[in-house]
């Protein structure tokens, strides 16, 4: 693999990295470990702990799969892998 194509794949796997580190975080942080401390908040009168773990980390995959598009397609036109 030539030098170019590993730089890519390095960007690509730091992002789906962070990508990851922020849905478990959502969803396992939020949903379970930190449930206790947040249903000290009401949501549309439900406990904020319970809308991560029911709803919330639902939301921020599907806004990670939105922010993961948008940047693989700009990482693929700066390393000129895009398909156009």
């Amino acid at each position: 693999m030539d030098e170019k194509a590993k730089a890519y794949w390095k960007r690509n796997l730091s992002l789906v990295s962070v990508l990851l580190a922020v849905w478990f975080i959502a969803s396992y942080g939020f949903g379970i470990l930190l449930a206790e401390q947040l249903n000290t908040i009401r949501i549309g009168g439900f406990h904020l702990g319970f809308w991560f773990a029911q709803q919330g980390s639902q939301y921020v995959f599907i806004i990670l799969i939105f922010i993961y598009v948008y940047k693989m397609n700009k990482l693929d036109r700066e390393f000129e892998f895009d398909e156009e």
